[in-house]
Formats: C-alpha cells, sequence, structure tokens
C-alpha cells in the first residue's frame, strides 16, 4: 500500500466527519447506515481491485460495454459517416476519425442505450436488478424501502427513476426527500455514462469498468451523505417495507422501444439545452471575472486565473489533496471538479481526456480518481433538473424541495468526492484494472 492510499483513507473520513460538522442534528445521526455504507462500498473495491476474480470480472464487463458501444455504433455511422468513428478508431476502409463529436457520436448513444434500458425494463430483467440491490440497501442500512429503491433506480436511470416511487413522493419525511435528490445527483444514468465511455476510451481503455463501478459505488456513498447531512427524525411511511417499482409495462416489444427512445430525446434536448445556457453564462462570468481579476492582478503584481475554474480549482483543492490525488495533479484535478459543478460533467470529462492525451496527469491514481470523482449530475444545472423533475411528481412539497435542494447537492458533491476517496484507498500500480 503506497502513503496516497492511506492519504485516501484519511480523507475518507474527513469528508465523513465534515459531513457531519454540517449536520443539522447530529445526534440523530443512524450510525447503521454509514457503517454499512462504509462497509458495502469497502468490500465492493476489495473485490474488484484486489481480488483476482473480481478484476477478471471488471475486465469483463468492461469489454461488455465497450462491445455494446461499438453495436451502437453501427446505426450512427450509416447516417452520419465518418463523424460517427469515435475518437482514434478507423473504420473498415481504414478511414480515421476526425475527433469527438457530441452530436454526432454522444446523442446517438443516448439514443440507443435508452432504448436498451428499455428494453431490458420490459423483460423485466431490469426491476430484478433494481430490486436485488433495493433490498441490500434497505435491509443492511435500515433506510425505508422507497428511498432505497429510488437509490437503486439511479444507479441505472436519471430522473425517470423518480416514477418509480412517485406514490410516496407527497408522503415523504424532509430525509427522505433530502435522499431522492443526493442519490439522483450523485449517480449518473447509464446512457450518459456510455458517452463518457466514448470521450475517454482511446486514452483510458479500462473506463468502461470503471465508470460502472463508480456507478455502483455511488448509491451508498449518497445514502450516507444524505443521512449524515439529513438524518431521519420522522418515521417513514415505507421503513421495512419493500416497495415494488411503480411503472406500468408496454404492452409489447416495440411501443417498449418507442417509448424509451423518445424518452432519450427528451433527455438529449434537456442536456443541449443546459450545455448551451451553461456554458454560454459561464463564459460571459469569465469575461466579467477576468476583467476585474486583470485589475487586481496588476495592483498586486500577482498572476492568478479569475475564471470560475480558477476559483472553483481553489474551492477544490484541499479536497483532491484528501482524497489522495498526488501534490503534482492537485490543481489540475480540482478544476476539474470544479468545473463539473457548474458546467456539467459532460465537459469535465471532455477536459480530463483533453488532459491525458496531452499527459498533464502526472500519476495514474490522478486519473483513476478523477473518473471516479466525476462520476455524479452533482452540478448547479441537475439541482434544477431534480428539484423540478420532483415538483412535478408532488406539487405540494415544491416548497420542501427547493428547501433541501441546496442541501442534497452538497451531500452528493461530498458523496461523489467519498466514491473517489474508496478507490483511493484501494488504487494500486500493478492492478490489472489499469490496462
Amino acid at each position: 500500500m503506497e502513503a496516497y492510499n492511506l492519504v485516501s483513507l484519511a480523507g475518507l473520513f474527513a469528508l465523513l466527519g465534515l459531513a457531519w460538522l454540517l449536520s443539522p442534528n447530529k445526534k440523530a445521526v443512524n450510525g447503521r447506515v454509514v457503517f454499512w455504507g462504509l462497509v458495502l462500498q469497502a468490500g465492493f473495491a476489495f473485490f474488484i481491485f484486489v481480488v483476482p476474480v473480481g478484476s477478471r470480472i471488471f475486465l469483463v464487463v468492461n469489454d461488455l460495454v465497450i462491445r455494446i458501444l461499438d453495436s451502437a455504433s453501427a446505426g450512427t455511422r450509416f447516417v452520419f459517416g465518418r463523424l460517427a468513428l469515435p475518437p482514434g478508431t478507423t473504420d473498415e476502409n481504414g478511414v480515421e476519425s476526425l475527433g469527438y463529436f457530441f452530436a454526432f457520436q454522444g446523442v446517438p448513444t443516448i439514443i440507443f442505450f435508452s432504448s436498451l434500458m428499455g428494453l431490458l425494463y420490459f423483460f423485466r430483467i431490469m426491476p430484478k436488478i433494481v430490486g436485488a440491490f433495493s433490498a441490500v440497501f434497505s435491509r443492511l442500512m435500515g433506510v425505508s424501502g422507497a428511498e432505497s429503491l429510488a437509490a437503486s433506480s439511479e444507479i441505472f436511470l436519471g430522473i425517470e427513476s423518480s416514477f418509480a416511487v412517485r406514490p410516496y413522493i407527497e408522503r415523504m419525511t424532509p430525509s427522505e426527500l433530502t435522499t431522492i435528490l443526493t442519490a439522483g445527483m450523485a449517480t449518473v444514468a447509464s446512457n450518459i455514462l456510455a458517452v463518457y465511455v466514448i470521450m475517454l476510451r482511446p486514452v483510458f481503455p479500462a473506463i468502461a469498468g470503471h465508470l460502472v463501478s463508480a456507478s455502483l459505488l455511488a448509491a451508498p456513498s449518497a445514502l450516507v451523505m444524505s443521512k449524515l447531512l439529513m438524518p431521519e427524525t420522522g418515521r417513514p411511511e415505507t421503513i421495512g417495507i419493500r416497495v415494488a417499482p411503480d411503472a406500468p409495462r408496454e404492452s409489447n416489444v416495440i411501443e417498449a422501444i418507442l417509448n424509451a427512445a423518445n424518452a432519450g430525446v427528451r433527455l438529449i434536448v434537456g442536456i443541449c439545452a443546459l450545455l448551451l445556457a451553461f456554458l454560454g453564462l459561464v463564459a460571459l462570468a469569465d469575461i466579467a471575472l477576468g476583467a476585474a481579476g486583470g485589475w487586481i492582478n496588476g495592483l498586486a503584481g500577482i498572476r492568478f486565473d479569475w475564471s470560475l475554474k480558477g476559483l472553483l480549482g481553489m474551492v477544490f483543492y484541499p479536497f483532491t489533496l484528501l482524497i489522495g490525488v498526488p501534490v503534482q495533479d492537485a490543481a489540475a484535478v480540482a478544476r476539474l471538479i470544479g468545473e463539473r459543478s457548474v458546467v456539467t460533467e459532460v465537459t469535465a470529462y471532455q477536459d480530463l481526456a483533453g488532459l491525458m492525451r496531452a499527459g498533464a496527469l502526472a500519476h495514474p491514481r490522478s486519473v483513476v480518481i478523477s473518473a471516479y470523482a466525476l462520476c455524479g449530475f452533482a452540478h448547479v444545472a441537475s439541482l434544477a433538473v431534480f428539484v423540478g423533475g420532483l415538483s412535478a411528481l408532488a406539487p405540494s412539497r415544491r416548497a420542501d424541495l427547493a428547501r433541501l435542494g441546496p442541501r442534497a447537492l452538497l451531500a452528493a458533491t461530498l458523496a461523489c468526492l467519498m466514491t473517489a476517496a474508496v478507490a483511493g484507498v484501494f488504487f494500486n500500480r500493478g492492478m490489472i484494472v489499469l490496462r
């Protein structure tokens, strides 16, 4: 074990301590949630990173995701030709990719994976998997059936997972609402995860397995952080009860594919709108900050980056050190995490790929920890999406959701950092999952 592994371990408990200090009711914190959340994460990470069989399973999952992505690209290559080729690849005629284009590679992949998930739900495969995760969280961690189901669904879906617990939202406790919001922002949907794989695969061949691993680790992280920052003080309606998803089944396979594809299109519209709006607003803010900061730099005789990335990079710099990022890479990784918090994880992963291509990250552990830390919807735009989505399902709880939203965003951010710290604890240079 390297010294940085011990730093990640200490950082893991520091993050838990910070969440506890920020809790509005420290005496109400349920130690069972924290204990079993850590046990589940440590057990899974140990199996994947240390146990040889687990590492081989990891690589099988990685190869399976890559093969599915290759299948998805068949349709996009037919429609868009050379523009659909992922970065660093060539087609059967030796034609090389022109690079990464979200519109021609990311968008079709989202539609394909949405359709695939629709099929898995239609054939009742995904509900069984989600139910198994939900049962584990509910029995071991002692959370309510509704919030454990929501957290489990978030591993595979985005805001759509809220429909699984729609009948219970109106009567949920503030702690349960915080958990659902946190789980939504601390995890990523499978169709979006595929986009990250396309971005990073040429420079990090095993990225698919790591992102699947991060998604699984994120669910218990979200439960732990949400219950620290908003402990349960009431009596949830579904405590000790196994809750089944509230999802009507389509009449046939074709309807399932069409409905899922349409859901994917709606998701794409939302993502594009967020990227257009927030990237433009951030650029405008950077212009204003740059003008004011340049004047300050001139007076003080210093050189400082007054962009939002630079400022947020300073905020997250101590956290990157806590989770075990080597000092020489900490500033770059902090900027990526700060970037994710305002302009979404899509651009952050794209910049991570750029740093890797340029060889700007000196240590492989920095790459792995970054991949885990960025794997979540923990940003301002996502907060608006999830609060708005849940408010539409339960209009009477709109005020509660708006009040709890910022605390849930903080919990989700800490949950992503916690997931990265767990990966940092079990990282070693010789593990085969770095191939």
